[in-house]
C-alpha cells in the first residue's frame, strides 16, 4: 500500500493546474444512462472513483472511450471519454459493486426512468456518517415508482413511466435533487423540486441534462422545474473545475507562504471559502487564468466557520481548513453541521502537534508555534488532504499511510505540489 513521504517548511510558488471536478463528472457519467445516444465529456480527471464508476457503468451495458490527449498536451489537461448506453444490460447494482463507491447508488434513478425498472443494493454506512438515501426514495416515489426493500436492495417499478410531481425536500441533499433531475427529466408531465441543493454541481448537471434535450430551469436556486420529454440525446460536455481542489490548494498556500496560480479556478464556485481565507491573511486575485493566492511573511489569523450547503462553507473544506488553524495565532471554533464522523482528522493531526479539543459539532482549535513531523493515516478523502496541509509546514518529515484516499479525489497531488517547490514523494508497495 503507498505512502506520502512530506518534508515540511517550504514555500510553495508556482501554477497548480485544477482538474475537472469529482464530484460533477460522476452524476454526469451516471446521466449516460438516459440515453442510447453518446455523451462525450471533457475535462475529466484521472481518478480512482472514477475508474471504479466506469467499471459499474459497464456492468449495465455502458461502453467508454478515452480520447487520446491532444498533441503538445500535458498529463494535466483532463480525459475525453465517450459513453454510450445503447442498450441496458442489467437494471441490478450489486452489493459488491454499489459497497465501494456510494455515488453508484445514484444509477436507480435513470435505470428506473429509461427502464421502468431498477434494482440497487443499498450502500449501507461510510467513515463520514450514514448519508442515509430515505430522500432519494421519497423523490422517486412521488414521481410515481413503487418502492420496496428486499434483502438489502432497493426495488423500484414503474411500468407505465415515470410521471411528474412536486417533490419538497425536508432538508437540502445533493444526492436527493440529482437523483430527482435525472428522474424527472423523463418524466411525463411537469416536476417542480422545493428546497432543492444549489451546488454548482447540480448546476453542472442540469446543464449537461439540457445540452441532451431536457427542460430544466432554476437550477442553482431552491425551485427547479423540469419539463419532462420522451427521450433524450447525445451531447458534448466539460466539466466544471473542481472547487475542493482549489480550495485545498489555496488553504496549502496560506498555510506555507508563497505564491500560487490556481490554473482554471473559478471563484464564484468557493466564494464563502475565499472570503475566510482572506480573513486569515491570505491575499487572493482572479485573473484571466484563474485564481492567484498569495501569503507573503504575515502570521495566519484564527477564523471560526460553521460548514452549510452551497453557497456557505463547504464540509468538503472543513478537515482543511481545520489543518490551516492548527497554525493560527490565537483560536477558532469550526463547527460542522453536515455530516457527522467528520471530525476523524483531528486525532491525526493530534499527532504532528495541533491543540484541538472537540464540542459535539464543534472543534476548538488553538493555534500552535510549530508542528512536527509524524506518522499519520489518512481516514478519508478530505481528511488525508488535511494531512498533506498540515505535513507541508511541519518540521521535520511526514509519512501518510492509507493514501488510497486521497487516489480518489486528488488528481497528480504530489506531481502538482512538488512542482510548486513541495518536498513530496510517493513511496510504493509499502504496507
Amino acid at each position: 500500500m503507498d505512502k506520502i513521504k512530506i518534508t515540511g517548511g517550504n514555500k510553495l510558488n508556482g501554477v497548480i493546474p485544477v482538474s475537472g471536478a469529482k464530484n460533477a463528472a460522476l452524476p454526469l457519467m451516471i446521466a449516460s444512462l438516459l440515453t442510447r445516444e453518446t455523451l462525450t465529456l471533457e475535462n475529466m480527471p484521472l481518478l480512482a472513483d472514477i475508474t471504479q464508476l466506469e467499471r459499474i457503468l459497464s456492468n449495465h451495458g455502458v461502453d467508454y472511450t478515452i480520447a487520446g490527449k491532444r498533441a503538445g498536451a500535458t498529463g494535466d489537461e483532463g480525459n475525453t471519454v465517450h459513453f454510450t448506453a445503447r442498450e441496458i444490460v442489467d437494471t441490478t447494482a450489486p452489493y459488491e459493486l454499489v459497497s465501494r463507491m456510494r455515488a453508484s447508488f445514484w444509477v436507480f434513478a435513470p435505470l428506473l426512468a429509461r427502464m421502468g425498472e431498477a434494482r440497487v443494493s443499498l450502500p449501507g454506512g461510510c467513515a463520514i456518517g450514514t448519508r442515509p438515501v430515505d430522500l432519494l426514495l421519497m423523490a422517486m416515489e412521488k414521481l410515481g415508482a413503487k418502492i420496496d426493500i428486499e434483502n438489502g436492495y432497493v426495488v423500484a417499478t414503474a411500468k407505465d413511466g415515470l410521471r411528474g410531481a412536486e417533490i419538497v425536500f425536508p432538508k437540502v441533499t445533493v444526492g436527493g435533487t440529482h437523483t430527482a433531475l435525472m428522474g424527472a427529466v423523463l418524466a411525463r408531465g411537469v416536476t417542480v423540486l422545493r428546497n432543492a441543493a444549489r451546488e454548482p454541481e447540480i448546476v453542472d448537471l442540469a446543464e449537461c441534462l439540457n445540452k441532451m434535450g431536457a427542460r430544466i430551469h432554476g437550477a442553482g436556486q431552491s425551485t427547479v422545474e423540469i419539463e419532462g420529454v420522451t427521450s433524450l440525446h447525445g451531447a458534448r460536455h466539460a466539466v466544471m473545475p473542481d472547487r475542493i481542489e482549489a480550495g485545498t490548494y489555496a488553504m496549502a498556500v496560506a498555510m506555507t507562504g508563497g505564491d500560487v496560480l490556481l490554473a482554471g479556478a473559478r471563484a464564484d464556485l468557493l466564494q464563502a471559502a475565499l472570503d475566510v481565507l482572506t480573513q486569515t491573511g491570505a491575499h487572493i486575485e482572479e485573473t484571466n487564468e484563474g485564481l492567484r493566492v498569495t501569503r507573503n511573511g504575515s502570521g495566519i489569523a484564527p477564523v471560526d466557520v460553521t460548514t452549510a450547503p452551497f453557497p456557505a462553507f463547504p464540509t468538503d473544506l472543513q478537515a482543511q481548513f481545520m489543518a490551516l488553524m492548527t497554525r493560527a495565532k490565537g483560536v477558532s471554533r469550526i463547527t460542522e453541521t453536515i455530516f457527522e464522523n467528520r471530525f476523524m482528522h483531528v486525532q491525526e493531526l493530534a499527532r504532528l502537534g495541533a491543540h484541538i479539543r472537540l464540542e459535539g459539532d464543534s472543534a476548538i482549535v488553538t493555534g500552535a508555534d510549530h508542528l512536527d513531523g509524524a506518522q499519520v493515516m489518512a481516514t478519508d478523502l478530505r481528511a488525508s488532504v488535511s494531512l498533506v496541509i498540515a505535513a507541508l509546514a511541519a518540521r521535520g518529515e511526514t509519512t501518510i499511510n492509507r493514501v488510497y484516499h486521497l487516489d480518489r479525489g486528488f488528481e497528480r497531488l504530489e506531481h502538482k505540489l512538488r512542482g510548486c517547490g513541495a518536498i513530496i514523494e510517493r513511496v510504493s508497495g509499502q504496507g
